[in-house]
């Protein structure tokens, strides 16, 4: 295995073919995986981050934070930011776009996901009543070229008021041969066992994260190294 350039072979999950029930099955099992891997706290990591830099004007005068995921597959990640937000009382909006119908479904099918907007969309055609606060994303981005990466970068940075984050993988190869023999003795998903261990073919070096992040002008970010072989990069407007 060379782990020194990114793998842009495709995931099965980026088909358009694959059966709702199997895509189910993928979302729950990723659910699982966030949650024991510390994907979660990743996640929220970066809201706090971001919640800092604007201290608690907002949160003090009882204004709703929109918060947008795009990406958001089965809503894992927004769920967890409402079960924070509720203990902390915070009031937010929040709100998920997925390009995939079946993940949407999924999401909505969801009773922890009551309260949350979904969206079938390409993040790029969304139409938003409101520019949101915070939008963020959570292993997304290695689905993409760098060029799109950047493109991504670039939209995040101009659609959002405060800034952007995302959590996403570190190539690497402990966490290639780790995940890979994980979802081999636990998974029942053949997208899992498949998607898993290419993601992280797909994920990303520092180095590189911080070119894209210079090629699409984005100047205040920060990228972090987090357990288990994860990247947070927090950017915020001025």
């Amino acid at each position: 295995m060379d782990f020194s350039l990114r793998s842009y072979r495709k995931e099965l999950l980026d088909r358009d073919d694959i059966p709702f029930a199997d895509i189910k099955q993928n979302m729950k099992e990723l659910d699982i995986i966030n949650a024991n891997l510390g994907g979660h706290k990743i996640t929220l990591r970066g809201l706090r981050a971001l919640l800092q830099k604007i201290g608690d004007i907002m949160i003090r005068d009882g204004e709703s934070i929109l918060i947008l995921e795009i990406g958001c597959g089965g809503g894992d990640n927004l769920r967890v930011i409402k079960s924070y937000c509720q203990k902390k009382m915070i009031k937010v909006k929040l709100h998920g776009v997925d390009i995939n119908p079946n993940c949407i479904d999924f999401a909505k099918s969801r009773r922890e996901n009551q309260g949350i907007e979904f969206t079938t969309s390409d993040y790029r055609l969304l139409s938003l009543a409101c520019k949101p606060d915070i939008i963020f994303c959570s292993l997304f981005c290695h689905h993409f070229d760098d060029e799109e990466v950047v493109r991504i970068f670039k939209w995040m940075k101009n659609n959002s008021k405060l800034g952007f984050f995302i959590n996403d993988l570190h190539r690497h190869p402990v966490a290639y041969y780790s995940i890979k023999w994980l979802t081999k003795i636990f998974s029942n998903s053949y997208l899992v066992k498949n998607d898993a261990p290419l993601s992280v073919l797909r994920g990303f070096k520092r180095n590189e994260l911080e070119r894209m992040l210079e090629q699409s002008c984005t100047t205040n970010a920060k990228t972090s190294w987090q357990w288990a072989f994860r990247w947070l990069t927090v950017a915020w407007n001025e």
